[in-house]
């Protein structure tokens, strides 16, 4: 499994919410808080779970809590999928 780099999991990221909220992808910042997005819980839920689809490993119930924004939840799924990738 190759691994996924921040820069690709930012883009899934911001383009999943921005299809969810119905917007363009810029309009979707890196910066800002889930919880300041309009996602309700199950639309986070929704998203956890066709994320831990599309990246092939599960994600604790917490990842979104901790990471709280596009930018700190891609960095963490980078540095979580290279430490994958290279067990592998």
């Amino acid at each position: 499994m190759a691994a996924v780099t921040a820069r690709e999991a930012e883009d899934w990221l911001i383009g999943k919410i921005a299809h969810r909220l119905g917007v363009a992808d810029n309009e979707v910042s890196r910066e800002v808080y889930f919880d300041e997005l309009d996602l309700d819980s199950t639309e986070a839920l929704i998203l956890a779970g066709e994320m831990e689809n599309w990246l092939g490993f599960e994600l604790s119930t917490t990842t979104l809590w901790y990471h709280p924004t596009v930018k700190d939840l891609a960095a963490y799924i980078a540095e979580e999928s290279s430490q994958r990738a290279a067990a592998a």
